[in-house]
């Protein structure tokens, strides 16, 4: 194969691989097999003209004629010549394809399914890009310049929403442009001839070059460099850091860190939110409406058997004409109240609260789009942070008399379907879960009555309580689980009451938001915290739509609502006297427990006080400040204390030692008859006082060179420092201790050296500045020489392995092999 052609095929697979990160827009993979079909015909047609040696200009007209037939073919409009010619209603049709994706690409949340006017755009696209490619690295020979269009594919993705690009995508773009670098370099390599060291002596094209080595290195810290920056600048609101340490339902500065609506996991959100035992304000919602119900944001609709999850919405721009919601036209009696929402940065989720059956939004750009179905407001773009909006909203009176009234759906109908669908369990778990839905609707005429019955199944007199604490079962299904022990809080009662209803074949789902909050102060103001994250759920009545049912006990939600269709199971009987929803705990209030029953909700001292407004904790940020600081000094300390560690170590007499007279008459012989090991710790003890000696030098600037003799250097430290008559006789003897330890057969009876060394620091401390005293103390040089010492051998030990193990890759690299074989 010739080396244009090799590097045509490399261009293609290059180009193939940098859109990859197309892969986090769309949920299959029809795209990557029609995009690797066109890419190919582009590559096949390159080198049918290259091999006809033709210029670069007509490789660009057969390249851009072989995308365009293998298009037609792919986006068939049935008016083709052959099937593949396409002819004058082709255009056309293409035209009506582009048409299309725009409008998907405001309809459809990422990931987005086969969409034709979307896979056309990016088959397009994708073989365009191969074009470019292929034209400027094999016709041009410019493939460094190849790697503009290439990131062009990298940066759709990138544009619809910045956080949706994984890592593992980008990658595998990068070492295809790589890939693609290393091809045309080596192609070079070949076209110009052998490599030639100048002594006489071939060299492989894969043989390691100083050259090469330089530029890998130099590669290694650009790649180090570009990851390490946008890491470190504190400007940055996230990057590669952020997105290892953070998912959607853990804790940080908001509930889900963005990400898109589709794909946060309002589950292990919402968890998060209710576990945390820091109170802190989300946002402030005023409305003129006097009892509102329940802000929402989020909706589960997905059952699977781990229980509910949610997918993602489908919508148009919420600043255009939003249609009227479905309880319109009930006939019930409803008023439309106006509400303005005020987030704060504490909230982030690519999702806007609003309450249920919104007719018009303000403040919102064209990047919000609403879900008639879902009712929720999302983005693939932004996040709620900060955000300020306004909406407007059908509030209706729900009565049981008129749900009641409300006929059945017809089992082929979408919501039906959708809504009714039931997760794969073992033949035991269905019988039990279908079992106990048959006990409590059982003469039950209506779907309200069978919803009714359902619902006041969760109550304190069947045995179910609040906890955040969930307890753990042995039936393999978390719904048997939670049904036999009968504890949990808002995820558990929404799942288990929307399930059982969806046996019941009744649409239903699991909603997600706040409760009602705690009033402000201003009037009908309510601020809502992540104490009031709530999950309830919401049943479909044909002709009403969608009507809230929460099955949480109320006493343990603060802010918690019910309305007469759906009252409180557990209070105590008393009529009602209004159809609007009442307050099981008052905004405010503290909540109280039934008897034996104990919220386990967690609370700080962000809590209402009796006014009702929301008492702020003091500053945490001295406390942080304060805690960093004792940690830098701590770190600074290390030097310190390491450095007396070892002073101590190195002073303590040996085990035999002579008298205070002994050493003030002069140093002489000591004569041992005990055991050797007598002897050695006295060699010992004489190294170290001359090791820690040393160390002192260091730690005073005074220069050490290993090659003198012990009597050398205290003679040069005796009259380089000018010490004092007491610190020279102490070096002295230091000396002397050190020279018999190392040549004589008996080491010296020196007495006690710890002394002797600290009257030699006294000696060097007196002429040393107050900067070099308080350097010896707090910062020794000795301490950090020998960890600069120990760094540089450890790197050149790795270095060394990684140079052993490099030249063995080298060795058996199989391109190095086959051209020896040649």
């Amino acid at each position: 194969m010739s080396g244009r052609r090799r590097l045509g095929l490399v261009a293609a697979a290059a180009t193939l691989m940098a859109a990859a990160p197309l892969s986090t827009i769309y949920d299959r993979w029809t795209w990557l097999i029609q995009c690797a079909i066109a890419v190919g015909v582009v590559c096949g047609t390159a080198t049918l003209a290259r091999s006809l040696r033709a210029p670069v200009w007509v490789q660009a007209l057969a390249m851009s004629a072989g995308l365009l037939l293998i298009t037609t073919w792919i986006f068939r409009s049935g008016e083709e010549i052959l099937g593949v010619l396409p002819g004058p209603d082709t255009f056309a049709h293409f035209g009506e394809l582009a048409s299309k994706a725009m409008d998907d690409m405001r309809a459809y949340g990422i990931p987005v399914p086969d969409r034709d006017g979307l896979l056309f755009l990016t088959v397009v696209g994708v073989g365009g890009v191969a074009i470019v490619v292929d034209l400027l690295t094999v016709g041009l020979r410019r493939p460094a310049l190849a790697g503009l269009p290439m990131l062009a594919i990298y940066s759709v993705p990138v544009a619809i929403y910045p956080e949706s690009v994984p890592m593992l995508p980008f990658a595998i773009g990068a070492v295809g442009y790589l890939w693609l670098l290393v091809a045309d370099n080596v192609e070079r390599v070949r076209r110009f001839g052998r490599r030639f060291t100048g002594d006489g002596r071939d060299v492989d094209v894969w043989a390691p070059s100083p050259l090469a080595a330089a530029g890998r290195r130099l590669a290694v810290v650009g790649v180090v460099a570009a990851v390490a920056i946008p890491l470190a600048v504190p400007t940055f609101s996230s990057g590669l850091l952020t997105r290892i340490i953070q998912s959607n339902g853990g804790e940080g500065s908001g509930p889900g860190r963005g990400g898109t609506a589709g794909k946060v996991d309002l589950f292990a959100s919402l968890s998060g939110q209710l576990r945390n035992t820091e109170t802190v304000q989300y946002l402030t919602v005023t409305t003129n409406n006097p009892a509102p119900y329940y802000l929402r944001f989020g909706v589960a609709d997905m059952l699977t058997p781990e229980g509910f999850r949610n997918q993602a919405p489908n919508g148009r721009p919420a600043n255009t004409d939003i249609q009227q919601p479905e309880v319109a036209n009930s006939g019930l009696s409803k008023q439309e109240y106006s509400a303005t929402v005020s987030v704060t940065d504490r909230f982030e989720m690519p999702m806007l609260p609003v309450y249920a059956n919104t007719t018009a939004t303000e403040g919102m750009d064209s990047a919000w789009f609403y879900d008639n179905s879902l009712q929720i407001v999302y983005s693939n773009r932004h996040t709620s942070r900060n955000a300020k909006y306004s909406f407007t909203y059908l509030a209706p009176d729900y009565t049981a008399e008129s749900l009641r009234r409300a006929q059945p759906l017809e089992p082929a109908s979408t919501i039906a379907q959708q809504y009714t669908q039931l997760p794969d369990l073992t033949a035991e778990q269905q019988a039990e879960v279908k079992r106990i839905v048959d006990a409590q609707i059982a003469g039950a005429t209506n779907q309200y009555d069978q919803v009714r019955a359902i619902y006041d199944f969760f109550s304190r007199d069947n045995g179910f309580t609040y906890s955040l604490q969930t307890a753990t079962g042995s039936s393999g299904s978390d719904l048997l689980d939670f049904l036999d022990n009968k504890v949990g809080f808002c995820q558990q009662y929404a799942t288990a009451l929307a399930w059982l209803v969806r046996q019941a074949k009744i649409p239903a789902r699991v909603a997600f938001g706040f409760t009602r909050g705690t009033a402000t102060g201003a009037e009908n103001s309510y601020a809502l915290t992540n104490q009031n994250a709530h999950a309830w759920t919401e049943v479909y009545f044909a002709g009403f739509g969608w009507v809230p049912f929460d099955a949480t006990p109320a006493q343990a939600v603060a802010g918690s609502a019910r309305g007469d269709w759906a009252p409180d199971v557990d209070a105590s009987p008393a009529p009602s006297a209004s159809a609007a929803p009442t307050t099981s705990v008052a905004p405010g209030a503290a909540s109280s427990a039934a008897p034996g029953e104990r919220p386990d909700r967690d609370v700080d001292e962000n809590t209402p006080d009796a006014a009702g407004a929301i008492t702020q904790q003091g500053p945490r940020w001295p406390w942080y400040t304060a805690a960093a600081a004792i940690v830098l000094l701590a770190l600074l300390a290390v030097p310190a204390l390491l450095r007396s560690s070892a002073r101590r170590r190195r002073s303590a007499p040996a085990a035999v030692v002579a008298t205070e007279a002994s050493v003030a008459e002069g140093p002489g012989r000591m004569t041992l008859t005990g055991p050797s090991p007598e002897l050695e710790r006295s060699r010992s003890y004489a190294h170290a006082a001359w090791a820690e000696m040393l160390d002192t030098m260091v730690d005073f600037h005074v220069e050490v060179n290993p090659a003198e003799t012990p009597r050398t250097t205290v003679e040069r430290l005796a009259r380089a420092e000018s010490l004092t008559p007491e610190a020279a006789a102490a070096a002295a003897l230091l000396g002397t201790a050190e020279e018999h330890a190392r040549y004589a057969r008996t080491p010296l009876d020196a007495g006690d050296l710890g002394s002797a060394l600290a009257r030699l620091r006294e000696g060097l401390s007196v002429h040393a500045t107050r900067a070099a005293r308080a350097r010896a103390l707090l910062m020794p040089p000795s301490v950090l020489r020998r960890w600069k010492t120990t760094i540089g051998d450890r790197y050149a030990t790795v270095i060394g392995v990684f140079g052993r193990w490099r030249d063995v890759a080298l060795r058996l690299s199989p391109r190095r092999l086959l051209a020896r074989s040649r």
